[in-house]
């Protein structure tokens, strides 16, 4: 496993956010991301407007230093965060969502084992650090769970605490070699297994979380829980 740092004289990050419908947190989410402490690698912020009909595109155009790429209608998480991919030229791509569950001045451990080349995939699990508040509603909570236990199940490799954290970073190699299919928050049951099915290790480090409720805004629901395990099923077989 290569040093990233070896491969090239300057290495960047792609830090992809996918946004429907935050204006409430947006901007003030992007202001993290700038201002978040990485030391010399540069900060690639591609942002995806997914077809939002509230403020959010007009909050985006008058924010300088991203890159923004405006889908017409809106396509899913999943299908943001692959036309995010296509448009990356970073050495390490990491996702991060457009609300404030997630800490970016999480990015430095989490990209960390990647740029020292100790992994190729670091997910950041939100169960490691026992101070966090787990989650918001008890369904959420026992939901991530359920998932990743499946995960450890179908795919034994993989010894995983957290598996739908938002946090995943990746090596942009093995990110792009990986054909994703997904459309909506599939997302990450489908590029873990695809990962996993490669023989590749997935290492886990701590992050904060603040988790939102529904009333404030958090779109994942049961529907998306049941495609999920469906998603890891498919693609242990396929």
């Amino acid at each position: 496993m290569s040093n990233v740092a070896d491969n090239s004289g300057e290495i960047i990050l792609s830090i992809l956010v996918p946004v429907f419908n935050e204006e409430l947190t947006i901007v003030d989410l992007i202001d993290l991301v700038q201002q978040s402490d990485i030391g010399t690698i540069k900060k690639e912020i591609i942002v995806i407007n997914d077809g939002s009909t509230d403020k959010t595109p007009e909050l985006l155009s008058n924010i300088e230093d991203i890159v923004l790429i405006n889908h017409q209608k809106n396509q899913g998480k999943g299908r943001a965060i692959r036309t995010g991919i296509q448009h990356s030229t970073g050495d390490v791509i990491v996702i991060q969502d457009a609300d404030l569950e997630y800490d970016p001045n999480d990015f430095q451990n989490l990209i960390r084992p990647i740029i020292d080349g100790d992994a190729d995939v670091v997910y950041g699990s939100r169960r490691l650090k026992k101070e966090n508040e787990q989650h918001s509603a008890l369904r959420f909570y026992i939901g991530g769970v359920v998932l990743t236990a499946i995960t450890n199940t179908l795919y034994p490799t993989a010894n995983l605490t957290d598996e739908p954290t938002c946090y995943k970073a990746f090596r942009a190699s093995v990110l792009r070699s990986i054909d994703l299919k997904c459309q909506r928050f599939e997302f990450c049951p489908e590029v873990t297994a695809k990962i996993l099915r490669q023989g590749i290790n997935i290492i886990e480090v701590p992050i904060s979380y603040y988790p939102r409720t529904v009333s404030q805004g958090k779109k994942i629901s049961w529907w998306d829980g049941l495609e999920a395990i469906w998603t890891l099923l498919k693609y242990r077989v396929l």
